[in-house]
């Protein structure tokens, strides 16, 4: 030791902040430990989202290929309604055929789209001509070629239709 105050002084000093700066070096690194907590939790949180929105649409649309691929049976059994007698014993059957499909297809999210004397909707329709038709106003469905189709909300087939002409 010297024995000059002023070297005793700065000693002291030197020691307390050498005490101060590991001190503050772990209240640094838990703050920041603390932050990248927060931020993993956040991850974790939205991965969790994104996985549940994701079998959420898996779910809803898991059904999506076998209603496509029966879409043709609908317009069969649309065809053979149209061509079948009003009272006859083969169209009872077919109606009820055709009920049944369409409720097992209804239980499974699908809508049927027959837009006849509706506006014309190009995110659902899909013209195919235009036409004057009395008694419909201009821009309205006049005939349905084919029905259209949606799956909860996400469209499988649009209708085919026929439009009234603008004048």
């Amino acid at each position: 030791m010297s024995m000059d105050p002023t070297q005793d002084v700065h000693d002291e000093t030197a020691a307390a902040d050498g005490a101060h700066d590991p001190l503050e070096a772990l209240r640094a690194e838990v703050e920041q430990l603390k932050a990248q907590s927060l931020i993993e939790r956040a991850d974790l949180e939205n991965q969790r989202k994104r996985l549940a929105r994701d079998i959420d649409m898996a779910r809803k649309f898991a059904n999506e290929r076998l209603l496509s691929d029966l879409l043709p049976v609908f317009d069969s059994l649309d065809a053979g309604l149209a061509a079948a007698g009003e009272a006859d014993a083969l169209r009872h059957g077919l109606e009820l055929t055709y009920k049944q499909l369409l409720k097992v297809a209804a239980d499974n999210g699908m809508e049927v789209l027959d837009p006849t004397g509706a506006p014309f909707n190009p995110e659902h329709h899909q013209a195919i001509s235009q036409g004057e038709s009395e008694g419909v106003a201009p821009g309205h469905v006049i005939t349905v070629f084919q029905k259209g189709y949606v799956l909860n909300g996400r469209l499988l087939r649009p209708a085919l239709v026929i439009v009234a002409r603008h004048d």
